[in-house]
Parts: C-alpha cells; sequence; structure tokens
C-alpha cells in the first residue's frame, strides 16, 4: 500500500511498455464495439491519410493507465484521468513474421508524481506516453486518492 507521507513531487512511480499488434486492435474492436476500419484495415486508413492502420483512442488510454492501477494497488483508487491525443499510435503490418512473434508497436509510458493534495491526500500522477518516437498523449495525469 502506499503511503502518502511517503510521496514526493517529481518521484517517478515507474515504467512500463504496452505492447500493440494488429490482433490486439481487433479483439478490441470486438470488445468495445468500435469497428471503424482505421483500425484494421490499411487500405482504408491510407485513404483518410493517415500512415496506417491506428489504435484506438481508448485501447491507448485504458493500457497506460495500468502503470497506475499497478502502483497504487487498487484501481478504484484512480478518480480522475485525462489526457490529449496529440498523434496516433501507428500499428504497422506484420508482414512476414512468424505467429507468436510479437510484430507492431510499443508504447512507453513513464508516470511521476506532479502534484500532492496534502488536505485531500490525493496525489496526481503524470504520465509521459511514447510510441514510434513521437509523444502520443499530453497532459496525461490521473489523481489517486491515498
Amino acid at each position: 500500500m502506499i503511503e502518502f507521507e511517503s510521496l514526493e513531487k517529481g518521484t517517478v512511480i515507474g515504467s512500463h511498455i504496452v505492447q500493440v499488434n494488429r490482433a490486439d486492435l481487433v479483439r478490441y474492436a470486438g470488445a468495445s464495439g468500435d469497428f471503424n476500419p482505421i483500425h484494421w484495415n490499411e487500405r482504408f486508413a491510407k485513404e483518410v491519410e493517415l500512415p496506417s492502420v491506428i489504435a484506438h483512442g481508448m485501447f491507448t488510454m485504458g493500457s497506460v493507465i495500468d502503470l497506475v492501477s499497478q502502483w497504487v494497488g487498487n484501481p478504484g483508487a484512480i478518480i480522475d484521468y485525462q489526457t490529449r491525443f496529440t498523434k496516433p499510435v501507428v500499428v504497422e503490418d506484420p508482414e512476414g513474421s512468424n505467429p507468436g512473434d510479437f510484430e507492431g508497436t510499443s508504447i512507453q509510458v513513464e508516470g511521476k508524481v506532479g502534484a500532492l493534495d496534502s488536505e485531500q491526500r490525493t496525489a496526481r500522477i503524470d504520465l509521459a506516453v511514447t510510441a514510434n518516437d513521437s509523444k502520443v498523449l499530453l497532459k496525461c495525469q490521473a489523481v489517486v486518492q491515498l
């Protein structure tokens, strides 16, 4: 359990890498009901001037917040979560790969304590999120109640 008194602004809570491939996007489409072809059809994605298939925004957000959830130990402690989407997460075609090999995109996530509120006993966690050498989420922040 995280002790509020042990936290300091700027403390890194951890980092992780989210691996995403096109099969993940198809599974997410089925679970979410979002079958927009920009998430699974490369030809269509390019026709609408995207570089390739892109990950669902909510897939990206959901994958990223897992770092905070794991750190705090209780997903219910996350009382606010928001971000701005800056660039799409492009997921290239795994052409020529063997079944079982990971072919896709890596989303890098690092979390730091951005602010503390001792009266409310909350911590704002700022998340740095990049994929394909670009920031894909900006002002990505979660507030946890401790």
